[in-house]
């Protein structure tokens, strides 16, 4: 069988499907196409108090794309709470070529010479597809999401795609649209040029996002 090749896979994210697996050990992929999307809206994105306090703090080195392949690994990663996840083999393979290609981004939190959180997704256009995050001290995960969000908003994207929602990305204004309002976004997005350079630093725009979540919350 012919392997699934990363060209075909942004193809699925234009119309607004993504991939899965049943579970890290499982080789099979399907695709995924909900009734309702999870997305972050950009301008309304909200950041709690206390994490506010905690980002300006700069506990974490946060950088972008200097290890890819170690966040993609940490995000697969069994831990108690999360005993398994959906990143299989395939799904591995897949991420590093388009992330070889400039179409997957990391962002990373640093701590003492270590990787201790962040998480990745995919760039198409002025849209960003949020596909997971990982976190081995307090918060990381978390400030690896306020910077993202504070890199897209002044890159010029205008879609955050979460997939789908939880009680932790809703604390964030996270939303579910139906899909045809998605897909309206979505193609309004692609078309939307937008600049994500992994070089570039990031706080001013990270100060000018907490500055909007505390005039707004």
């Amino acid at each position: 069988m012919a392997q699934l090749q990363p060209e075909l896979l942004l193809q699925a994210y234009a119309i607004g499907v993504f991939p899965m697996a049943e579970g890290r050990d499982d080789p099979r992929l399907f695709f995924v196409d909900p009734d309702k999307r999870g997305v972050i809206p950009l301008d309304r994105f909200h950041v709690p108090r206390r994490l506010r306090k905690t980002v300006r703090q700069r506990p974490f080195e946060v950088v972008c794309d200097r290890d890819f392949e170690a966040t993609l690994d940490g995000c697969a990663a069994s831990t108690k709470r999360r005993p398994d996840t959906w990143i299989n083999p395939e799904i591995r393979r897949l991420y590093l070529a388009l992330h070889a290609r400039g179409h997957a981004h990391s962002v990373e939190c640093w701590r003492d010479g270590a990787l201790v959180g962040g998480l990745y997704g995919v760039k198409l256009g002025g849209a960003f597809f949020g596909e997971s995050m990982f976190s081995r001290a307090t918060d990381a995960s978390k400030v690896a999401l306020v910077h993202l969000v504070a890199r897209l908003r002044a890159g010029g994207f205008i879609l955050l795609d979460s997939q789908f929602i939880t009680d932790h990305l809703q604390r964030f204004g996270a939303e579910e649209i139906p899909r045809e309002i998605y897909r309206g976004l979505l193609e309004r997005a692609i078309a939307t040029p937008a600049q994500f350079d992994p070089a570039a630093g990031d706080w001013s725009s990270v100060v000018a996002l907490l500055q909007d979540s505390t005039q707004t919350s």
